[in-house]
């Protein structure tokens, strides 16, 4: 069983939790996910591994609560237990230290792209940062994301914190205003990603996107995660969930994501064996 260590509430939707899991924590690197039971019937819930602390034994992950499992989750509190919390899993992002790199976070995406950018700030790297959310009610992670960034921006749709505008806004601006960025990577909604995307090749600057968003049960096996990645189909949780953002179908990967989602859960796995069939 894993104990919730700690429990907190970032902002009125999204909480983050600190689990013992001392085997996790020694090999967690950033950019992978775990997969957690709540209890012994419960769904596996795919969720990335914001932080971890492998001379504490402990695993930190931050949730948004949208769904039975998650309202499951946010029910426990310090002491409580999990069934089951499995991982490290996934690939590990590519850091490289030598580089000026510029971290994109949208949303309860931060929450994945936090421990990116704290890994580069830690290899060395010279790290931007630009978030975003819909308004100040929703900020989190500001001081942690402030205390590994070389340059910090926060934007918000209506101008009620930061700037007021989108990350591809301030992006742009800092590219046509001189900056030279080796690297950019975007984490939050499909979107998001896909225009932050569409901005980079513009100037010809490489782009991960973590297309975690997508991510079902985290195995492979239901296809929610199916992606067409070039000439290539890639399944998300198991050759990712980092691709590059120039290659990525985003506008597949939306229309895949909100159809299975339309289902009920009784009936997602005939939706998945029928998306998967349109991309075969």
């Amino acid at each position: 069983m894993y104990k919730i260590l700690k429990k907190e509430a970032l902002n009125p939707t999204v909480t983050r939790m600190v689990i013992e899991a001392p085997f996790v924590a020694k090999r967690a690197k950033a950019g992978q996910f775990i997969i957690l039971r709540v209890r012994e019937q419960g769904e596996r819930l795919p969720l990335t591994i914001a932080d971890s602390n492998p001379e504490k034994g402990t695993v930190t992950i931050i949730f948004q609560v949208v769904g039975e499992t998650t309202m499951l989750l946010n029910a426990l509190n310090e002491g409580d237990c999990l069934k089951d919390f499995a991982g490290p899993l996934g690939k590990p992002s590519v850091i490289d230290g030598n580089k000026k790199v510029c971290i994109i976070g949208g949303g309860v995406g931060c929450a994945i792209a936090y421990p990116t950018a704290k890994a580069f700030h830690e290899a060395g790297a010279d790290v931007t940062t630009i978030v975003g959310f819909r308004n100040k009610d929703l900020v989190i992670l500001e001081e942690e994301f402030k205390k590994v960034s070389d340059a910090y921006y926060l934007m918000s749709d209506d101008g009620s914190v930061g700037e007021k505008g989108l990350v591809t806004n301030k992006l742009e601006d800092l590219i046509t205003g001189g900056e030279k960025f080796d690297e950019v990577v975007a984490i939050g909604p499909i979107v998001m990603m896909k225009f932050v995307s569409l901005t980079t090749k513009k100037y010809n600057i490489p782009t991960t996107v973590s297309m975690n968003p997508v991510m079902i049960d985290g195995t492979g096996m239901c296809g929610g995660c199916r992606l067409k990645v070039g000439d290539e189909i890639k399944f998300a949780c198991v050759d990712g969930p980092d691709f590059d953002g120039h290659l990525v179908d985003f506008d597949q990967a939306m229309a895949r994501n909100t159809a299975y989602k339309s289902f009920e859960a009784h009936k997602r796995d005939e939706a998945c064996h029928l998306l998967n069939k349109e991309v075969e």
